[in-house]
């Protein structure tokens, strides 16, 4: 599937796993709550130390990965086992961001993705925790794809391009 595809499955999935490499070279990944802010820049917010940012400070390249629509499903023509599922995976490049008018813009954009309800409290929450917490700003180095399994209505599986 295209880029737009997977970037709507990566907006829609409520946790992405960001993989990192840890100093040793051994893989370390972990669903975070991402938001994006454009077609490629994508923030997370964590802790000021921690294995995330030991990661980044030893090799700041990561994998995003996402999926939704999840189900097991019995093959509607064939009986067989199966499953429906769209997921998008990506690759970007990490860096701590140090600007603080890019953090609470940043952390305005979670926010406003998973607490849009709650944003009258934002400000008294940044002057509460800017200083403690991190930002980390992903920035996508190649374009997003995505895959699909899905049914249509009469129990035909929708092949690539064949949208609905």
């Amino acid at each position: 599937m295209d880029a737009a595809f997977a970037l709507e499955v990566l907006d829609k999935a409520p946790y992405v796993t960001v993989s990192f490499t840890r100093p040793d070279g051994t893989p370390y990944g972990v669903p975070l709550s991402l938001a994006r802010t454009d077609e490629k820049t994508f923030y997370f917010h964590c802790a000021l130390e921690g294995d995330k940012m030991d990661c980044i400070a030893a090799n700041p390249m990561i994998a995003l990965s996402a999926v939704t629509k999840c189900a097991p499903t019995v093959g509607p023509k064939d009986g067989s086992f199966t499953l429906q599922y769209k997921s998008a995976m990506a690759v970007g490049k990490a860096v701590i961001v140090t600007d603080k008018e890019e953090k609470i813009e940043a952390l305005r954009a979670i926010c406003q993705r998973f607490l849009p309800k709650h944003m009258s409290a934002f400000d008294e929450a940044i002057d509460r925790s800017i200083e403690r917490t991190a930002v980390v700003k992903i920035t996508l180095t190649e374009s997003p794809t995505g895959k699909r399994k899905l049914y249509d209505k009469e129990g035909e599986e929708m092949k690539w391009g064949r949208m609905e």
